[in-house]
């Protein structure tokens, strides 16, 4: 698959996701949401930028529910209405009212005093179309997250922990990796969890 373009290879992923049945989903989140439970650096997280699956994305719902047991508070992204093509992050709990963004996800009204800003953040969890075992990572192509997490080159020290998920399948031998990606710290997958050094 790594010798397809990155357009192309973001589609043949996409649709092998999107062919998952419902069954297998809930499966791959219950797998997933054991293994954040022991994910070393989400072991002290208290407040995690978090996101609502959409286009066969695997679901972290059962880690949401799991976590608000252990007092952790989650995040979700909402599109920066003053800087385009970044992202804040909003409260996000059980009663929480969503309406659509502009690309038809979910996400929660923009209280000013409420927002978070990356940085301050434990960590973030958010979705990939594709990874490899070096740390190269395919999204979506909007580049929301890069440029949100920008300065985490600049002040590694400020930074969450970055991390994705998908599902196993969607590993591939490898990813060019583009001067503006900001690196992650792993991956984690319903088998199993990746750690990458930044």
């Amino acid at each position: 698959m790594n010798t397809l373009s990155r357009s192309d290879l973001r589609k043949t992923l996409r649709s092998l996701r999107n062919d998952l049945s419902f069954e297998q989903q809930q499966q791959a989140s219950e797998h997933l949401a054991l293994n954040l439970l022991r994910h070393p650096d989400l072991y002290r997280a208290k407040h995690i930028g978090i996101y609502l699956a959409n286009d066969g994305e695997i679901d972290p719902h059962l880690f949401i529910d799991l976590g608000r047991r252990k007092n952790i508070h989650f995040y979700l992204p909402v599109l920066h209405p003053v800087y385009p093509g970044k992202l804040v992050f909003s409260p996000y709990s059980d009663g929480t009212e969503l309406t659509p963004n502009r690309f038809g996800i979910p996400e929660p009204p923009f209280p000013e005093a409420r927002r978070r800003p990356a940085w301050s953040l434990d960590a973030v969890l958010f979705p990939l179309v594709g990874f490899d075992e070096q740390g190269g990572r395919l999204g979506m192509g909007g580049g929301f997250y890069d440029r949100t997490f920008a300065f985490s080159r600049i002040r590694p020290a400020m930074a969450p922990k970055l991390i994705g998920l998908a599902h196993e399948f969607q590993k591939v031998e490898s990813l060019p990796i583009e001067p503006w990606d900001v690196p992650l710290h792993g991956v984690v997958t319903d088998k199993r969890c990746y750690q990458f050094r930044r």
